[in-house]
């Protein structure tokens, strides 16, 4: 398929717009209080939505002040008035905050008002758009108390060295029980590897090392033994370890519980020492038999302690889930103004509001372009963390290479012929086909040919080449790009990592490109590579099952 260009915003047909069905665009919007207002902040019109949201009918709202709205904090502070001077100065404005239904009751609501201008450009009325967040914030303010309420649960303990690891055994927080037991202060201490509590005979024996292990393969370490403080005094300590997992399974650090026992070692020492004493000089086995119980005893309320401690690691890593939950619901709850934005843009095109400037079109594509980049950013987000929840479905399949192949030239050709990029495809086989999902399979060689483009220069080149490769079959992408650096080879798959990403020099997108992809392919039971030399271009190549092997 030859790919055309797109004709330019001045050669555009501009359809004329019914204005019954504009008015039934905003008319029937239910989930938007949508109305206008004169230059003085007079209420003209009045939607559905405006309706159910605020309780006023049109007969009892309309040509009266919409500062009705307003706290009577607000209105004693002159906000109406002032955002109604910050619109017709700036052309909009918005605001969250605090807002009265018609029978008192108060929500949190987000407002934009716009500035609605003449073709002179003399002002007359705004645009007033209103969304009940009340929910929003709520749920917002539940998941801070949370939070917070954990975060002091741990900061409050100093009777338990409470603190984190990553998958490589380097500490990454410090609570105030962890700094009385070892001495160290968290700037001291974290970065560094938690060997450094052993004594020197636990580190010749290997044995940081091998709790790590034992608490990935088991899911628990348990023991007791000599560690070592600051000042280089030993202590005995009951430790707990703990793997913490991601929601794919992966580990992504651990839990590390540690009680200095000294004094209650000293005192079961000192306890059975009385006992045999007790027990050679009188010969009261009973005596000696009381004080075994009195240590099996504490013992007992130890494994209670550290089954607690247990719960609340538990209860930590279900917060982490809801964490995750709340990004993929923020993402969604995003996307819904992005939307709205992209609407308005669109009835603007088309001249709802008159005929636009040239400056004004130029305007309008810019603003387009920065809704289509900003939505682009937030499906990567929510796509990702639908991956880390194992929330993606898929629908397995074969799947004719060359098929997929010509499908996505077209979406990809004319990006390339912008910047003068030599696009060739080697054709493949009839016969070469996976088992993959189409869809997802079609999102990894799109996201492939677009960082090929974006990272080579003008009058380069790009290949698409594929094969077999015993029960596999592979496509590779190649392009003469800026290649990659050696070290950052493997980090490129990384979420939110890209290749020449500064703060002087930053790259368009989220980094999450390559780690959505690599995981899709995985999950497909495939597997996406990369090869590269820095200055000479590089390879990535998608294998995934051949059909009928599987």
């Amino acid at each position: 398929m030859k790919a055309t260009s797109a004709p330019a915003p001045n050669q555009l047909a501009q359809p004329e717009v019914p204005n019954e069905l504009l008015r039934l665009l905003v008319d029937r919007v239910q989930d938007y209080a949508i109305f206008a207002l004169d230059p003085h902040g007079n209420i003209l019109t009045w939607n559905s939505g405006a309706e159910r949201l605020k309780g006023y009918s049109p007969d009892e709202i309309i040509g009266r002040h919409f500062s009705l709205f307003y706290t009577p904090e607000d209105v004693e502070a002159g906000k109406p008035a002032r955002l109604l001077k910050v619109a017709k100065e700036t052309g909009r404005v918005e605001d969250e905050g605090w807002r009265v239904r018609s029978d008192g009751a108060r929500f949190w609501a987000n407002v934009l008002i716009t500035a609605l201008r003449d073709d002179d450009g003399e002002l007359i009325g705004f645009a007033k758009v209103t969304r009940d967040l009340t929910d929003r914030r709520a749920a917002d303010e539940r998941l801070r108390q949370s939070e917070e309420r954990f975060r002091l649960l741990v900061q409050s303990v100093e009777d338990y060295a409470i603190y984190m690891l990553d998958p490589a055994g380097i500490i990454t927080t410090w609570n105030p029980g962890a700094e009385r037991i070892k001495g160290y202060s968290a700037e001291e201490i974290i970065g560094q590897h938690f060997s450094v509590f052993y004594t020197a005979e636990d580190l010749a024996a290997g044995k940081p090392a091998n709790e790590l292990v034992t608490a990935t393969e088991t899911g628990h370490y348990e023991e007791e033994g000599w560690r070592v403080r600051k000042d280089g005094s030993r202590f005995w300590a009951n430790v707990v370890l703990t793997p913490i997992h991601r929601a794919d399974g992966q580990i992504a650090g651990f839990a590390k519980v540690t009680r200095d026992l000294t004094q209650r070692r000293a005192a079961d020492e000192r306890a059975l020492m009385d006992a045999q004493r007790i027990a050679a000089e009188e010969g009261a086995r009973t005596a000696a038999e009381q004080r075994a119980q009195e240590l099996r005893s504490l013992t007992e309320q130890l494994r209670a302690q550290t089954i607690e401690l247990e719960r609340r690691t538990i209860e930590a890593e279900a917060g982490n889930r809801s964490k995750s939950d709340f990004l993929a619901a923020m993402s969604h709850e995003l996307r819904t103004p992005l939307n709205a934005i992209a609407g308005y843009a669109e009835l603007m095109q088309a001249g709802v509001s008159g005929p636009l400037t040239e400056a004004q079109r130029d305007q309008l594509d810019r603003i387009q372009r920065s809704q289509r980049h900003l939505l682009g950013i937030i499906n990567d987000i929510l796509n990702f963390s639908r991956i880390e929840a194992g929330k993606v479905t898929y629908a397995i399949g074969p799947i004719v290479l060359q098929e997929l192949i010509d499908g996505v030239i077209p979406m990809i050709q004319p990006q390339a012929d912008k910047k003068r990029l030599r696009l060739s495809v080697t054709r493949c086989s009839p016969a070469l086909m996976a088992t993959a999902d189409r869809s997802k399979v079609e999102q990894i060689l799109l996201n492939l040919l677009s960082n090929a483009v974006k990272f080579t220069d003008e009058g380069g080149g790009i290949s698409i080449t594929c094969g077999t490769n015993a029960d596999r079959v592979w496509l590779s992408v190649r392009d003469t790009g800026i290649g990659i650096p050696a070290n950052q080879l493997e980090s490129i798959f990384a979420p939110f990592t890209q290749v020449g990403r500064t703060f002087a020099s930053p790259m368009e997108g989220t980094g999450l490109g390559l780690a959505i992809s690599r995981d899709l392919a995985r999950a497909m039971h495939g597997d996406l590579t990369a090869e590269s030399r820095e200055g000479e271009g590089s390879v990535f190549t998608l294998f995934l099952p051949r059909a009928g092997t599987t």
